[in-house]
């Protein structure tokens, strides 16, 4: 026996940080990663590092891809 239900969940209002314009939130993510840096708590990229992050995350793709038929 199946039994359908045709319940509609009412939509969930939008509070605090996501129901601001995407302007604001920009404004305030700028804030944010301007103050990290200021107080030495944000991460740099060296040029070293950022290659070898992007070529782990390639092998990754690589090993996660379908086989070929």
């Amino acid at each position: 026996m199946v039994i359908e239900t045709t319940e509609v969940k009412p939509a969930r209002s939008r509070r605090g940080f996501a129901a601001m314009d995407r302007q604001r939130q920009r404004e305030i993510a700028s804030m944010g990663g301007k103050s990290a840096h200021a107080s030495g708590h944000a991460h740099e990229f060296t040029p070293e590092e950022a290659r070898a992050a992007g070529k782990k995350r390639h092998r990754r793709a690589d090993e996660t891809a379908a086989p070929s038929a």
